[in-house]
């Protein structure tokens, strides 16, 4: 019962409107600490109910505060996507409707000019993502020097996509002394050492062990080859039955063509990343949720934070090279108790990726060939990616393809961020 957990009777009275009953574990654990007034270092992931964990107990110390006259922002939200400060803007909102407290969210890709109006009519809780926080700051639009509460949500993320100096600037900003409350999905080293910068004596709850994935997700790494892999998808979701399914690329561009091979082929889908207007993602999310479309191919930063409950569904069309990125995409599905199924295409040149998300997560994936689709020969693959080098050699008039005079792949413009930045094991 969330009473026992001292939260007051318009929380409460909020918690019932959503039909919630019972707490999760994050919640369990995380909000008592919170209202007693400590620094937390949570380690939650997505779909564990971790943003009611901060937000709960969040919005009671700031009823207990005393008001002033005008709103300042008195509690400080900083999330490194779009759609995830969407998302925790929404359940705060919802969840601070029986309370006397004002809150919004800002973030780039749209027009500054309504969020700067609503910050000037004064707010006590802000969502933002680092660099629209550090704009509007910078040209004296919002303050930050009132902040009582500091939360770092997905900060994993956040370091991943190289917010560590923006990070860094926010925390000069806001008073020393302060609450912060930090939660990510892994107690990475670089995670530990955040904490020790930024947080005071702080109680660390972990809802979930280290970098596992939902218990009640199915894992099949299916055996392909390269070329074949739009073939694959297409024959997985309509022979499946898959009818919400999540494809993860590891590119912009790759998401853009799998999309259209899914559309061309009679599949409802969209794709979502960072070259994406802010309306083109949500509208495509839209779709995705109210089953008009039912293919979403995103990449892995544009995916962080997304919330859709009950996805039954994950396809990896391309393995992440950072194995910790594959904890975050599969905990998309099996959420809320619900079951769910990952599927990654592995062509022989993922192979090194498999072995180490595999020692990541402590277990051999089961590993599958599709009839028709059987993976050829190491030796095959070889010999194909040297014919298509020299393809791309020859279309560009003979001269190497990079600054060094080498020849070889590029180091991959269409990389959407994040781990993408760290050495492809088999970049040639």
């Amino acid at each position: 019962m969330f009473k026992k957990l001292g939260l007051i009777s318009p929380l409460l009275k909020a918690i019932e409107d959503k039909g919630y009953t019972e707490p999760s574990p994050i919640q369990e654990k995380a909000i008592p600490v919170v209202l007693q007034g400590r620094d937390i270092l949570a380690s939650a992931q997505t779909g564990t109910g971790k943003t009611a964990g901060f937000t709960l107990p969040l919005l009671q110390l700031l009823d207990k505060g005393s008001p002033s006259r005008r709103r300042k922002i008195r509690a400080l939200v900083i999330t490194p996507t779009r759609e995830l400060a969407a998302q925790i803007y929404d359940n705060v909102k919802e969840y601070s409707t029986y309370l006397d407290i004002k809150s919004t969210v800002i973030f780039g890709g749209v027009n500054a000019n309504p969020q700067i109006s609503t910050l000037r009519s004064g707010i006590d809780i802000l969502i933002a993502t680092p660099g629209r926080l550090l704009d509007l700051e910078s040209q004296n639009e919002l303050s930050l020097s009132d902040v009582e509460f500091l939360v770092l949500d997905e900060a994993d993320r956040m370091l991943d996509m190289g917010f560590v100096r923006d990070i860094n600037k926010v925390v000069k900003l806001v008073p020393e002394n302060r609450q912060t409350l930090l939660f990510s999905a892994t107690f990475s080293k670089e995670i530990r050492k955040l904490a020790n910068q930024y947080l005071k004596n702080p109680v660390s709850v972990e809802a979930t062990p280290e970098n596992t994935t939902a218990e009640r997700v199915i894992h099949k790494a299916n055996l392909v080859n390269k070329q074949e892999k739009p073939q694959v998808v297409v024959k997985l979701i309509k022979e499946g039955g898959m009818d919400q399914v999540l494809v993860f690329t590891r590119t912009k561009h790759k998401a853009n063509r799998i999309a259209d091979k899914l559309k061309k082929s009679g599949i409802a889908s969209a794709a979502i990343h960072g070259d994406k207007s802010q309306g083109a993602r949500t509208k495509a999310l839209a779709g995705f949720k109210d089953g008009s479309v039912s293919v979403l191919v995103a990449t892995d930063i544009a995916a962080r934070g997304l919330d859709i409950p009950l996805l039954p569904y994950v396809i990896n069309y391309e393995l992440p090279n950072v194995p910790e990125d594959y904890v975050h995409r599969i905990g998309r599905t099996g959420r809320a108790g619900a079951s769910g199924e990952a599927v990654s295409l592995v062509s022989h040149d993922e192979t090194e990726y498999l072995r180490d998300i595999e020692k990541l997560l402590g277990f051999k994936i089961p590993q599958e060939t599709i009839p028709g689709f059987e993976r050829g020969s190491l030796e095959d693959f070889l010999e194909q990616e040297i014919e298509l080098k020299k393809k791309n050699q020859s279309r560009q008039g003979g001269r190497p393809n990079n600054r060094n005079g080498k020849s070889g792949g590029r180091s991959g413009g269409n990389n959407s961020g994040g781990g993408q930045a760290k050495k492809n094991k088999w970049r040639r």
